[in-house]
């Protein structure tokens, strides 16, 4: 059986994985601010979990339209 250390030398990404809490944090924030707006019918709600699922791509895009 091997020892832990053979393990993780195995596995580096495992051990490289602390952004997905902040990343689902930032997820569920922009769903609650896109719900907000968009909370009529059952397809404005898929709407809105669309738009919490790329949040990060919108914010990316205007950092990089202000720095033109």
């Amino acid at each position: 059986m091997p020892d832990s250390d053979q393990i993780r030398k195995n596995r580096p990404a495992a051990n490289n994985s602390g952004a997905g809490g902040i990343w689902f944090l930032g997820f569920i924030g922009a769903l609650v601010y896109y719900l907000r707006f968009h909370s009529g019918t059952f397809w404005l709600v898929v709407l809105a979990f669309l738009k919490a699922l790329v949040w990060p791509a919108f914010v990316v895009y205007y950092v990089l339209q202000a720095h033109r």
